[in-house]
């Protein structure tokens, strides 16, 4: 099927299988590696990418269901100059990855988190609930609970200014 994806702003005008999982052409197809498969069941999270502003699974949703949608990969988190988002600093501040490979799920799920709702940094329990829908294996959740309570935190200085 001929389809167009736009990933972190720019199109890509595919022709993909039907069947194709959106996380294989993200990978293969777009070239956007940063998108990890894990389990391939949607458990891990490892995949997460944000369609629409909504955190998904890559891994359990058909590209051809996001024809004419907006995709962001972890790859679009930073700015247009460069610039970390706030989140991938207060991950490297926090010490919240050790080999990394859970990071763009966890990444992808609290932005998307935080932008629908700024205020879920201001709650632990929220904030737990958020990182209980990712599995790592190498930090214990802790940094990571904190790095996403610190980039909302930074990110409501930056807004009152």
């Amino acid at each position: 099927m001929k389809i167009t994806l736009t990933v972190n702003g720019d199109d890509y005008p595919l022709d993909v299988e039907p069947r194709r999982i959106l996380a294989d052409v993200l990978r293969e197809n777009c070239r956007l590696t940063g998108t990890h498969l894990g389990c391939e069941h949607g458990v891990c999270g490892a995949c997460t990418v944000l369609v629409d502003g909504k955190a998904v699974r890559s891994c359990l949703m058909l590209a051809v269901q996001c024809d004419g949608r907006s995709v962001r990969t972890v790859e679009g988190l930073a700015g247009p100059d460069g610039e970390p988002h706030p989140l991938q600093r207060a991950f490297s501040a926090e010490h919240a990855l050790q080999c990394g490979f859970c990071t763009p799920g966890f990444l992808m799920v609290a932005a998307g988190a935080l932008e629908a709702d700024p205020t879920i940094g201001d709650d632990p329990e929220r904030v737990h609930g958020l990182v209980e829908s990712n599995i790592c294996r190498c930090t214990g959740y802790e940094p990571i609970r904190r790095a996403i309570m610190r980039a909302a935190a930074e990110s409501a200085a930056l807004r009152r200014r």
